[in-house]
């Protein structure tokens, strides 16, 4: 029973990776296939799978196509229980939906400002207000989330979770945009960034070259930080 995944660019895809672990971290078996994001083909290659217009998108073994990444989240949880997408404890379960239903819908100023990329260390950002605001209210949720958590962990509410997957891009704007956060909320986005799904991730995207970086920068650049996960 293997799932087809559609995506975009990995260096820059935000949701991309996000669909891209939920299948490599919770071990479901899937075929990636990659989407002209930047080269003009785009639409041209999601056509056959209307009505979705953005990726990642996923077609099941079915035949059947889902889009929207909080709609394949809980298609994937309900598909296979015990995978472990979700957390088992139900006030933690809770939790894991609010925070990712909150990315999903919030953030807008972060992920305007500082589109995800994931080749180096834009130094000389300097945030807006309207980022530093979205800055704070993602600490503060971290912040309460770790306090739910039954032991201690790197990941937000304890075991590894859909909730962790939906701030991974998240962690790469805070890192990749040299942005100012407690050591807690940085150590979090290191835990994140280190995993071998998401270094494997980004190695396969520093294998395309692109003639216009899509993205402004911001120098000096940095090189992209490497280290072990924090607790």
């Amino acid at each position: 029973m293997t799932y087809d995944l559609f995506i975009g660019d990995r260096l820059f895809s935000s949701w991309s990776l996000r669909g891209w672990l939920m299948f490599d971290m919770f071990d479901l078996p899937h075929r990636v296939h990659l989407t002209g994001l930047y080269s003009g083909s785009f639409a041209e290659d999601l056509a056959p799978f209307a009505p979705a217009k953005l990726v990642p998108v996923v077609r099941t073994p079915q035949d059947e196509i889902i889009g929207e990444s909080l709609a394949i989240a809980e298609t994937l949880a309900e598909r296979h229980p015990d995978a472990g997408l979700w957390p088992q404890d139900a006030h933690l379960r809770a939790r894991a939906r609010w925070l990712c239903a909150e990315m999903v819908g919030g953030f807008a100023d972060l992920r305007r400002e500082c589109p995800m990329q994931l080749k180096e260390v834009f130094a000389g950002f300097k945030p807006s207000a309207q980022v530093l605001a979205d800055i704070a209210r993602i600490e503060e949720i971290w912040s309460a989330a770790r306090a739910m958590r039954p032991e201690n962990s790197p990941w937000i509410l304890g075991t590894y979770s859909l909730a962790d997957v939906f701030y991974t891009p998240v962690a790469a704007r805070i890192i990749g945009y040299n942005l100012e956060v407690t050591p807690a909320a940085r150590g979090y986005c290191m835990s994140l960034l280190s995993l071998p799904s998401v270094q494997s991730w980004r190695k396969q995207g520093l294998e395309v070259t692109y003639d216009t970086f899509p993205y402004p920068t911001y120098p000096p650049l940095q090189p992209w930080p490497v280290a072990a996960p924090t607790p």
